[in-house]
């Protein structure tokens, strides 16, 4: 799909690899409006924005309604949003709660569901490109594959998104609309840019190359291929530098 002259919705779009896409779409022709938490730094030049909380599942109803509303229409929907704890499944204080097993989940698995499936309903709509309608991109990790010790529930959550690509794009297919996933290893985004540089190189040692944490623009450039290619579809495509997380 071209994406010049489409409408994007960028999820997560106001830092990071979500920052990086709104703005590389941005400047390929799109119209590409954000949606983040209200506190965030709001959109890049040219984006709309609109505040929202994920896990606020009938807000963000509202908030992409708004979104769509604005840009006249939706093609592309990029969801970047997430994150997770370090905690055991059993540790020294006890088995891993189900209150933060359940927050991970659904700021993670939940709201990519909810999201994907009210911005399907949208991209439904549209007048079909060469049989194709629109392009669902989630956000994974290789967490999903290769959880670390204290990632239980991050992982769970990962590997939910990474898992729903092929059945979702099996249930959208016959509708013109591609689903696919991401899942980056380490980038230098949010807190991990604080790390000193002797801890970033220790943490991407396994790295087969490049043995370096991963760009937003990486991430970015990889969607603007996702959205061009029509024979990419229900997969979660690794974006690692050949990475294996070890236990630890």
């Amino acid at each position: 799909m071209e994406i010049k002259g489409k409408q994007a919705v960028v999820v997560g779009g106001a830092s990071g690899m979500g920052r990086a896409t709104a703005e590389l779409l941005a400047s390929r022709g799109a119209d590409v409006a954000v949606l983040d938490r209200a506190e965030s730094d709001g959109a890049p030049a040219d984006c709309r924005f609109q505040p929202v909380d994920v896990t606020d599942f009938e807000g963000t109803e509202k908030a992409l309604a708004a979104a769509v509303d604005g840009l006249g229409g939706l093609h592309v929907i990029v969801t970047t949003a997430g994150g997770g704890v370090a905690r055991r499944t059993l540790s020294k204080d006890g088995p891993h709660d189900l209150a933060t097993f359940r927050r991970v989940l659904d700021l993670n698995a939940v709201a990519t569901f909810n999201i994907s499936r009210l911005a399907a309903a949208y991209v439904s709509g549209n007048d079909p490109e060469d049989g194709e309608r629109g392009v669902i991109v989630n956000t994974a990790s290789i967490a999903a594959f290769e959880g670390q010790i204290g990632q239980v529930a991050y992982s769970a959550a990962k590997a939910a998104i990474a898992g729903m690509c092929l059945t979702m794009a099996r249930d959208l297919g016959s509708l013109g609309i591609r689903v696919l996933a991401i899942a980056p290893s380490l980038f230098d985004t949010g807190a991990v840019r604080k790390v000193p540089d002797e801890m970033k190189a220790s943490l991407v040692r396994d790295a087969a190359f490049p043995k370096r944490m991963g760009r937003p623009e990486e991430y970015a450039k990889l969607v603007l291929a996702i959205v061009d290619n029509p024979m990419l579809n229900g997969q979660c495509l690794r974006l690692d530098a050949g990475q294996r997380f070890g236990p630890r």
